[in-house]
């Protein structure tokens, strides 16, 4: 019996060696005729670890691996052009906080007042009610 390729997407790429790929499908539902989305989840070996989360792939199946590992991966189809925008902000906060490290650390070598923490005024107490 030959073997059967798919080609998936990567839904988690957290254990080592070890893709999650949704194979997704379309079908019409006998009675009613409905069309609806299915998907098969197949959990696949990829020894170089050259897949990534989003990352369109092409697996083929394969003796069993482990309890839930019967596909391996042949090839990278095309690679995800997802942005990680939580990683993009941190870093955007670091660079943020070393710019504003560096001016205070000027300003300090200079002598003059540090842009970090302004001088507020003196507060008074005229014009409020006791």
């Amino acid at each position: 019996m030959p073997k059967r390729m798919e080609t998936g997407t990567v839904t988690s790429a957290a254990s080592s060696k070890t893709r999650r790929v949704e194979i997704p499908r379309v079908i019409r539902h006998a009675k009613y005729g409905k069309i609806m989305h299915r998907r098969t989840v197949c959990h696949v070996h990829d020894e170089d670890e050259t897949s990534k989360l989003g990352d369109m792939v092409e697996i083929i199946e394969c003796r069993p691996r482990s309890r839930l590992k019967r596909w391996e991966l042949v090839r990278v189809v095309s690679k995800s052009t997802a942005v990680d925008v939580a990683s993009l902000r941190s870093g955007a906060r670091a660079t943020q906080m070393r710019e504003s490290a560096a001016k205070a650390e000027a300003a300090a070598a200079t002598g003059g007042p540090s842009p970090a923490s302004p001088k507020s005024a003196p507060r008074t107490t005229e014009g409020r009610a006791k």
